[in-house]
């Protein structure tokens, strides 16, 4: 595939998920009365703009993402200044359980374009295929596992690295992203019959998958009929275990500093972009789905620059019954700034050395 239509379909990919969260600040903030300035489509000068009631809609000539300018916000009235906002129309002005619902409103939408999304591909392949579940079938003779003490049916309730990170499986599909690439001690704690069991391996590298591996083989997955009535569950069903995936790797990495390495940045986005649309439109949307629920997902971290952030700053707020004050929030909010951009460079650098 082409540089050019890489790129295109990247931005198209990045676009329609910012856009479509900030539609959800959008929509949000109108119910609840919120004069809002403008709702744009990409960044940079106006390409094509109609005037609403209030509301100007816009499309710009960078497709880089999109924004939503609301009164109240230091950003949306600076960028108004002659416009006459209504006595009691500001985000500042309405209770705080409604700001909280405003700002949580975008991550909404990342969650909601993720399970239509996985919902019309289990409709379209007609089956959904269960993701195995955490039990060691088969124990593949003289390895790591069958050495270390592994009976075929155990089933794994913990498994904990050496730094201390761990998680509780439900599916192969979180074993698989928990122990990805990892060669040190992993300890399982296993539920066999009636007794539990705690053994501690040593992956081997194995050349045929070019991986570490125990050596456990996963049971034999359930397949169900999909149709009109029961898509959105299984689409419910596939967000939230991709969804578990993300919170270990986010866990692992905030807490014990592990995962680094499956972190990417824009130049991995943009590589995996060109593999998925080359696999075909399945593929493509699917990628789309899972970005759009990593980035909502990050958005609910607590920090002062994301939408988490903002939410604990109303929860204060509502508590001592006034604003922060605005030189603290803004001293908070850059020092958030510094981390993201450093974590921005690490995962760039990340991404350009795997392609080398």
């Amino acid at each position: 595939m082409s540089f050019i239509i890489n790129l295109i379909l990247f931005l198209l990919l990045l676009t329609v998920i910012i856009c479509i969260h900030e539609l959800g600040h959008l929509a949000a903030a109108k119910f609840f009365g919120v004069y809002c300035f403008e709702y744009s489509f990409g960044m940079g000068p106006v390409l094509l703009k109609k005037q609403g009631k209030e509301t100007q809609y816009s499309i710009r000539a960078l497709p880089i993402g999109g924004f939503v300018s609301m009164a109240g916000e230091a950003d949306g009235d600076e960028a108004y200044p002659d416009v006459k906002v209504p006595e009691g129309r500001r985000l500042t002005d309405i209770a705080w359980w409604k700001k909280i619902i405003v700002m949580l409103a975008g991550v909404a939408m990342n969650f909601v374009i993720c399970i239509v999304i996985l919902a019309g591909i289990n409709l379209y392949n007609g089956t959904y295929v269960d993701y195995p579940k955490a039990v060691a079938d088969k124990i593949t003779e003289g390895s790591a596992a069958d050495m270390a003490g592994f009976e075929d049916g155990d089933i794994i309730l913990k498994i904990e690295k050496e730094d201390g990170s761990s998680v509780l499986p439900k599916t192969y599909m979180d074993i698989s992203s928990f122990v990805y690439g990892y060669s040190g001690v992993e300890t399982y704690t296993l539920q066999r019959g009636d007794e539990t069991v705690v053994i501690e391996v040593t992956p081997e590298y194995d050349e045929a998958s070019g991986s570490y591996m125990i050596g456990i083989t996963a049971p034999q997955p359930e397949s169900h009929a999909v149709n009109l009535v029961n898509c959105l569950y299984y689409g419910v069903v596939d967000t939230v275990a991709i969804m578990r995936v993300m919170v270990t790797t986010l866990t692992g990495l905030f807490f014990h500093g592990s995962n680094l390495d499956q972190l990417s940045g824009p130049v991995g986005i943009f590589e995996v972009t060109g593999q998925a649309a080359s696999m075909g439109l399945a593929t493509y949307l699917f990628l789309l789905a899972e970005i759009s629920l990593n980035i909502g997902i990050f958005n609910l971290l607590p920090l002062p620059v994301l939408d988490g952030g903002q939410v604990i700053f109303t929860l204060i707020e509502a508590l001592i019954r006034r604003p922060l004050n605005q030189k603290l929030k803004l001293a908070i909010m850059s020092a958030c700034w510094v981390i993201l951009i450093g974590l921005m460079l690490f995962v760039t650098w990340n991404d350009i050395s795997r392609l080398f």
